[in-house]
């Protein structure tokens, strides 16, 4: 299994209790599964609102892979204009 880089952004940070780390995973729902074995519930309610982005796109079935070594970013709703 590969690792990757996991970057929290605004409140996934906060959940996740750091704003980096690297995760082995070697698909999209492997790393949401490691997150949430690292972090706990609080990050697991976080991660349901959350995108994640693998070096710049959008993760939506939990079989895609990941490219080892890649970035994952892990970014909340946002509001603002």
């Amino acid at each position: 299994m590969s690792t990757v880089e996991v970057r929290y952004f605004a409140g996934a940070a906060e959940a996740a209790g750091t704003s980096a780390e690297r995760l082995a995973a070697s698909t999209a729902g492997e790393l949401r599964a490691a997150m949430v074995a690292a972090h706990g519930a609080e990050l697991e309610r976080v991660l349901e609102r959350c995108t994640l982005l693998a070096d710049g796109v959008r993760l939506v079935d939990p079989a895609t892979p990941l490219t080892p070594g890649g970035t994952v970013d892990v970014l909340p709703p946002f509001a603002g204009g």
